[in-house]
């Protein structure tokens, strides 16, 4: 299946040909259109809808159960997690995990962003 931005968009206002970027909200990529004579916008309309799902699964709380598997614990992730991921086809077989308060958790599933995200937060280390 051909995809809408594989084709020359033509802005409806000017009739100027519209050239076509890309930017990162919250880590997802939207593709977009605009017209450097009027500045008109065109969204892609399957990453506007990928990144409203994740605005929703964001709002969303998950209360999970925490169960001891031989000396470890394990929480279960929910399917809906997995398949946002899964869709993505970011999903990496491990997750990197990371204390980012003292009371919350960060887990990591995509490995680019595994790069980013431990680069900035270097682990604090007390020299005595």
């Amino acid at each position: 299946m051909t995809d809408l931005f594989d084709n020359i968009i033509i802005c409806k206002d000017c009739g100027k040909r519209m050239k076509k970027a890309e930017i990162v909200r919250n880590g997802i990529p939207i593709r977009y259109a605009f017209c450097e004579k009027c500045g008109k916008k065109e969204y892609h309309p399957l990453d506007i809808e990928r990144y409203k799902e994740f605005q929703q699964l964001k709002q969303r709380p998950f209360r999970v159960k925490l169960r001891m598997v031989g000396n470890s614990y394990a929480v279960s992730i929910p399917r809906q997690i997995i398949d946002f991921f899964s869709d993505a086809k970011k999903l990496t077989e491990e997750v990197e995990m990371q204390f980012t308060e003292f009371d919350k958790l960060m887990l990591t599933f995509h490995e680019k962003v595994h790069q980013k995200i431990f680069k900035k937060n270097k682990p604090f280390r007390n020299k005595i």
